[in-house]
């Protein structure tokens, strides 16, 4: 029997977490999406959720974003559950048809009704402002893991990949900042705000996993020589749990004319077939082919948009790739 959450329903409390943690200040889609891991593609729906429920507002523009119509304590379990599932109660029969004698009634009608109505009391108990502190104590590893957990131990991988490019630093790095250049090329469609694109990147080409991959860039800066661009890679699909990777893309000088790209990170493996942990040999293997497509795929831009300005030099070198770190 399925007592879980829709993923509807799941991504709302994710995301009212993510609004209440935020203590009254607004937080924009790609902030939601990368603190709570809500689909890049859905999160304006589930936000949408919220708003209408009357748990959240939301306003336009530059300083924009969503936040709390509450504080979190006045704000119960109950109602954003029922923001994405709709009203908790049954609207039919628990058993369905039966004899003639149930025509009116079956005999679980009044225990099934008193299962219901226990269940709503203790999410009306809960307050959103519990949630927030239980979600607090597992970020600092503080909170206790029960012995009936239903969560499976997917460990993330840790990688570290570099491509050279044909490029000077300076050059790459302003390329890097702008998403309406190099980035173009590849996105099949961008979202409204425009910092996050959709690109179809792996290891098997363009039709990999048949999935579309959201790429969404962080704010970048300054490290010595360096220059770091936060990044977040996932994959999203109707169902399911696809492959996902938090890094950091840094560029770093060569010569005069040519950067590396440095990208390491971590990367969240997929599950396999009935949500088994795929081997650790497989997962390996798959982070690395994703993480080399992706650098590889993000070199082939950055130069064909270099290119594309200024003519494509005859004899002229495509990225080429040190060995895997």
């Amino acid at each position: 029997m399925n007592l879980t959450l829709s993923k509807r329903g799941d991504y709302v409390v994710r995301s009212a977490i993510c609004l209440a943690r935020a203590e009254g200040q607004v937080r924009k889609i790609r902030e939601v999406v990368a603190e709570m891991e809500v689909p890049a593609t859905f999160a304006s729906q589930i936000l949408a959720d919220l708003v209408r429920a009357g748990l959240a507002t939301s306003k336009a523009g530059k300083d924009g974003g969503y936040r709390l119509a509450r504080s979190a304590e006045t704000i119960s379990l109950l109602e954003v559950v029922e923001a994405g599932e709709g009203t908790l109660v049954a609207d039919r029969c628990a058993m369905g048809d039966g004899p003639c004698r149930w025509e009116s009634v079956c005999p679980l009608h009044a225990t099934w009704g008193r299962a219901s109505a226990a269940l709503r009391e203790v999410l009306a108990s809960t307050t959103l402002a519990e949630l927030v502190e239980r979600d607090r104590a597992l970020e600092v590893g503080t909170y206790p893991v029960p012995t009936d957990a239903h969560r499976l131990a997917v460990h993330a991988v840790a990688f570290a990949d570099s491509v050279q490019v044909e490029l000077g630093v300076e050059l790459v790095t302003v390329r890097l900042q702008s998403t309406s250049g190099w980035l173009a090329p590849l996105a099949e469609e961008a979202h409204a705000d425009g910092e996050a694109l959709r690109m179809r990147i792996g290891p098997g080409g363009p039709g990999w996993l048949a999935k579309t991959v959201v790429v969404t860039l962080g704010d970048s800066r300054r490290d010595g020589d360096e220059f770091v661009v936060p990044l977040r890679w996932e994959a999203t699909g109707p169902s399911g749990l696809f492959p996902r990777m938090e890094a950091e893309l840094s560029v770093r000088p060569v010569d005069a004319q040519r950067a590396e790209l440095h990208l390491s990170g971590w990367y969240h493996p997929p599950l396999g077939r009935a949500g088994h942990v795929l081997d650790d040999a497989l997962l390996h293997r798959l982070g690395q082919a994703t993480v080399r497509a992706f650098l590889r795929r993000v070199a082939q831009a950055l130069e064909g948009a270099h290119a594309s300005t200024l003519g494509d030099e005859p004899g002229r070198r495509r990225a080429s790739a040190p060995a895997t770190s």
